[in-house]
């Protein structure tokens, strides 16, 4: 087995600061080391002056101080340099910014080029979370202000001037809509979109994409924005039929009904938070709430503005009658109202009956209403419910069979008491996603990438992994499988064979005696173990075996890489495979755990035998394509075969005046 880590090379490698191993581990050492000797005979020698002034030591400090900085800069910057931004490659300039223009080119272009509104930054999110108020005002309060004439004229100037500063930050929208980049996305509430997912009102499209770069240019913005249906819905918004209260006076807000054009912002708003926030399940109950009341709240306002026509009091199914002091309270109008219209919507009924046509219809139409509505509302909050019971239950179901499984075999009790804390560590912990489900729908380049963001730092500060070049880098992040050991598991044992290489990324392990208590050294994070071993270098003294016992303290989490999966990753890349063997063998001679006689002699038998193998793979897999193209030519042979039968039978069925008219024919054309 690999020589393990110990605590003084641990503790030797910790004193390093993070930007000194990251610059280690990405340049080789050199850099680093250069810049520290140039850094500290410019930054630490004391430069020699002539007078003890407090002007010179004033001098000398400011220029350590400033060298000291210049270092911390540069070193900054070249973390900047990391391996991942090299695996991305450099940010692709759009196409407005395209090099190859001429200087008067450029200039006619800054000219057209104008702020716009990136749909993806925060910027735009807080704007959405700006205009999604007067929205939700003019959603909620123009109804209401129609149907209960009390509440528009106690507060004529508070409405005033809560509709003109809406009405200005909608002017604000509409320009924010012309300059704004955004692939076209669907809005609408989860409990209409069975209703309505065919209405434009539920689209949102502003600006657009070239090859998926924002565009720039504000003529294109303004005349892509044009084109939409929203344009269409925000000029509907913006007609200023205010104008009416001049003939018909401030106590008609029903003129501004065409203010709620603009809800499709509100469903955008929602549609945006509900990706950002780190509650989805409970913000899309929120939502569904809301929902509700909304509804519910325009059907209390109908039902009162009804009673109004026919007239209160008129009949037992209207609102009462005014005159009364207790129902002419503006409160228990809009009450009564809200009761009528939750009992009607929720089917409860214990409502009076209706008299008029009028009143049997609008009944007729709540009932529908509230059927289909609450019907999809149900379904709705059933399916969040299940879906965020949805790991649990899968989980639980994982155990109960784990414990069927147990109490058949009749496992100990103590045993069984281990798996139980071992699946509660995991869920506890939040440990239980299979990361090759959840990461299989993406492509293999973002897969790398986030592989890399998760598992490179570790990988590297694997000794003989820090100078591979990047693809075997990436090959092997690809391949690390995340392993959880209980307290008191064997990670291995002395004499075993070893298949894996095992890396901390949380945890400690304990290398203990064979009595498995006495403990030698405890590796924490950042440690690893049987590197060599997975190499299989002829001349290691311990072979492949393992040669120390290695325990879990507590609950830790390690990264495993199989020597298969090593090996499959350097058969593309035969340089590499000689460059670890090679430091492989330099860590053994260090450590003396090599026999050089058996390392510099002829072929291992293992390679030869491993070569065999090899060859007799290949070997198959030229035996399998002979037997195809056996079967083809055979295939072929038949189908030749049919044909000079088919043929022949037709040169027998025909008759010899035939033959004479082919052969008079054949003359013809050689004439």
């Amino acid at each position: 087995m690999a020589k393990v880590c110990s605590e003084t090379s641990l503790s030797a490698r910790q004193r390093l600061s993070t930007d000194d191993e990251l610059a280690v581990i990405e340049n080789g050492g050199s850099r680093i080391q250069s810049e520290r000797g140039s850094s500290s005979h410019g930054a630490l020698t004391p430069k020699p002056h002539t007078g003890a002034t407090a002007m010179a030591r004033l001098s000398h400090f400011f220029s350590m101080l400033r060298n000291w900085t210049s270092f911390r800069m540069n070193r900054t910057e070249e973390r900047r340099d990391s391996f991942l931004e090299r695996f991305r490659g450099p940010k692709l300039r759009d196409a407005s910014s395209a090099g190859n223009r001429s200087d008067e080119d450029k200039l006619r272009h800054r000219r057209k080029e104008v702020w716009i509104m990136d749909p993806s930054a925060d910027q735009y999110y807080r704007w959405l979370t700006v205009i999604a108020g007067p929205v939700f005002y003019n959603l909620m309060m123009i109804v209401t202000r129609a149907s209960f004439n009390d509440l528009q004229q106690s507060y004529t100037r508070l409405w005033i001037v809560l509709d003109y500063t809406a009405d200005l930050i909608y002017l604000g929208d509409t320009f924010v809509r012309s300059r704004t980049g955004m692939v076209a996305v669907r809005f609408g509430a989860p409990l209409l979109v069975g209703f309505y997912s065919n209405s434009p009102l539920f689209f949102c499209s502003s600006g657009y994409l070239e090859q998926g770069l924002l565009v720039k240019d504000s003529k294109k913005l303004r005349d892509k924005y044009r084109t939409t249906s929203q344009f269409k819905y925000d000029m509907i918004s913006m007609i200023p039929t205010d104008l009416l209260f001049i003939q018909y006076g401030f106590d008609n807000p029903e003129f501004r009904f065409n203010r709620l054009c603009k809800i499709q912002r509100l469903f955008e708003f929602f549609e945006r938070t509900e990706t950002r926030t780190s509650f989805p399940n409970m913000f899309r109950i929120s939502n569904l709430v809301l929902y509700i009341l909304v509804i519910i709240h325009w059907n209390a306002c109908a039902f009162f503005s009804i009673s109004k026509t026919i007239g209160f009091g008129s009949d037992t199914w209207v609102y009462p009658n005014i005159s009364h002091p207790e129902h002419g309270r503006l409160a228990r109008k809009y009450i009564y109202s809200l009761y009528w219209s939750t009992l009607t919507l929720t089917t409860i009924g214990e409502t009076p009956a209706p008299v008029r046509d009028v009143e049997y219809l609008f009944v007729i139409a709540d009932f529908l209403t509230g059927v289909l509505i609450f019907a999809s509302i149900v379904g709705n909050v059933g399916a969040m419910i299940s879906n965020m019971n949805a790991s649990r239950a899968e989980f639980q179901a994982k155990i109960d069979s784990i414990k069927q499984y147990m109490q058949f075999r009749k496992v100990t009790k103590d045993l069984e008491a281990r798996v139980i804390k071992w699946f509660d560590y995991l869920w506890t912990e939040k440990k239980t996603c299979d990361e090759k489900e959840v990461l299989k729908t993406l492509p293999d380049k973002l897969k790398a990438e986030i592989a890399i963001n998760v598992h490179l730092d570790t990988l590297k500060k694997v000794r003989i992994f820090q100078d591979c070049e990047a693809g075997l880098l990436i090959e092997l992040v690809l391949k690390l499988q995340p392993q959880v050991f209980s307290p008191g598991d064997y990670i291995c044992k002395k004499g075993d064979i070893g298949r894996e290489m095992y890396i901390i990324k949380e945890g400690k392990l304990a290398v203990v005696a064979d009595d498995g208590v006495t403990q030698f050294v405890v590796l924490s994070d950042g440690a690893y173990f049987g590197e060599i071993s997975i190499l299989g270098i002829k001349g290691s003294k311990a072979g492949n075996r393992r040669t120390a016992n290695i325990r879990s303290v507590g609950y830790s989490d390690l990264f495993a890489l199989s020597k298969d999966d090593l090996m499959e990753a350097l058969t593309e890349y035969p340089d590499a495979k000689k460059a670890l063997e090679e430091k492989g063998k330099a860590i053994l001679m260090k450590d003396n755990l090599i026999d050089e006689a058996v390392a510099n002699a002829g072929a291992d038998p293992k390679d030869l035998e491993e070569k065999i193998v090899r060859l007799q793979g290949n070997l198959d897999v030229m035996q399998t394509k002979f037997a195809q193209l056996m079967a083809e030519y055979t295939s072929g042979q038949m189908r030749i075969k049919q044909r000079v039968t088919t043929m022949e039978e037709k040169v027998k069925s025909m008759k010899p005046e035939d033959l004479s008219e082919v052969v008079a024919d054949k003359d013809k054309k050689v004439q």
